[in-house]
């Protein structure tokens, strides 16, 4: 079927969260202020990290890409969000929305691969602990960093192409407060089956594969654990992992929800706040608040930086 050019779709309506009732400013101030937070946070993690030799290990290394990611997701989606609220809704170009889908799929697939080569980490240091050293070494950590980047961007590059080929000829409103798959492929006037199979086919490299990979990992860590004569040598072995169980259950358990309620908008919108905007925030806090070392390495810098205004 031919289309007219003329009604292509070159902008699209935002409408974010509508009938605040004049609760606009205070949530704008609210999400600004995590906004703020979330990003001060995860630099605080980066900063702490690359500071103190003493954690120039495998597992902080993830962890600075993890905040990293935190900190391009969070700038994907809250400035947007911040200007749907105050001028309750708004036009994004058609090529914009493409660009935060892109983004914001890139950094979530990212995210689920970084988690599940993270539990590798832990499976390896609780499991085998003996080969940890030789196995988790640096050229490793950077391959498996960079292995995952290429694939994410392949994949999703390919998947936005298909879409920027669909044609668009009306509506151009989009019930959310970002460009999402679905809500875009509602305005496309296309036939989207083919889109539609090969995000299906992805969710099982980039979603399932790394899920059932965290799994695994973590049942070998558990039996392990189990085997631990001592309650004490358990609990201390056990809280080397448990921020980064926190943070999966966080994580997948938000994206679960949002395909338990496939139909429901404001419900999607809110759980899809989860995962946009409330996990990068409590991110960095549940491993600085459960983690040692951090808050020694973070310790040792301000005293640092105490000495380094002392002596001006």
């Amino acid at each position: 079927m031919q289309h007219n050019s003329s009604n292509k779709v070159t902008n699209i309506l935002l409408l974010g969260f509508e009938n605040l009732h004049n609760f606009e400013i205070f949530l704008f101030l609210f999400f600004l202020l995590i906004f703020c937070v979330t990003v001060c946070g995860n630099l605080l993690i980066i900063l702490v990290v690359s500071y103190n030799r003493s954690l120039h290990s495998p597992m902080y290394f993830f962890l600075t890409q993890l905040s990293f990611l935190d900190i391009l997701l969070t700038t994907i989606i809250v400035p947007n969000l911040l200007r749907l609220m105050l001028y309750e809704g708004g036009f994004v170009s058609f090529n914009g929305c493409l660009i935060q889908f892109f983004s914001f799929s890139a950094s979530e697939a990212m995210e689920c691969f970084l988690l599940s080569v993270m539990s590798y980490d832990r499976y390896q240091a609780i499991c085998h602990p003996l080969h940890y050293n030789s196995v988790m070494d640096l050229t490793f950590c950077i391959k498996a960093v960079v292995l995952c980047w290429v694939m994410t961007f392949a994949v999703i590059l390919t998947l936005s192409i298909m879409m920027s080929r669909l044609d668009f000829c009306g509506p151009n409103i989009i019930d959310h407060f970002f460009c999402d798959l679905d809500p875009i492929l509602q305005l496309s006037c296309s036939d989207t089956f083919f889109v539609k199979i090969e995000d299906m086919i992805m969710a099982g490299p980039f979603v399932i594969c790394p899920f059932i990979m965290i799994m695994l990992s973590y049942v070998h860590i558990i039996t392990t654990i189990l085997k631990i004569p001592s309650v004490t040598g358990r609990q201390k072995t056990f809280s080397t992992c448990s921020s980064h169980l926190a943070v999966v259950s966080l994580y997948y358990g938000s994206l679960i929800s949002i395909y338990l309620f496939p139909n429901r908008n404001n419900i999607k919108k809110i759980l899809s706040l989860l995962y946009t905007v409330v996990t990068p925030l409590l991110n960095p806090m549940i491993y600085s608040l459960n983690n040692r070392d951090i808050k020694l390495g973070f310790k040792r810098i301000r005293s640092k930086m105490s000495s380094a205004l002392q002596m001006k």
